[in-house]
């Protein structure tokens, strides 16, 4: 498994969804709140509805610019608080394509896609 992965989420029928054919993934949906916070990390990126970058880690990186805490299990998932923002989210089990575990910490960058 890598230890910094990169997505690029886009807006499919109103929904923020993403592809990743690497680990078997296509129009993958965020819902439960993970959708309110990427409105949020993106509301300074451009036509980001037509798709930004996101690169995510269950450790610090340069350059990162939020960190997403781990409150618990939920469901079939997990939930995921960003404090600077005090929102909830909830990752699918998705999630377990990336990580072996549900990490303790998830650190986030977001940009334009080049």
């Amino acid at each position: 498994m890598n230890a910094i992965n990169v997505i690029a989420p886009y807006k499919y029928l109103g929904y923020w969804v993403f592809d990743d054919p690497k680990v078997g993934l296509v129009q993958e949906p965020f819902v439960g709140g993970a959708d309110t916070i990427i409105d949020e990390l993106v509301r300074e990126i451009p036509d980001a509805s037509n798709g930004f970058a996101m690169v995510f880690s269950a450790a610090v990186f340069p350059g990162y610019q939020f960190r997403l805490e781990w409150v618990g299990p939920q469901g079939s998932g997990n939930l995921y608080r960003l404090p600077v923002l005090n929102l909830d989210g909830w990752l699918c089990p998705a999630l377990l394509r990336y990580f072996d575990e549900p990490p303790k910490e998830l650190y986030v960058q977001v940009r334009p896609k080049s």
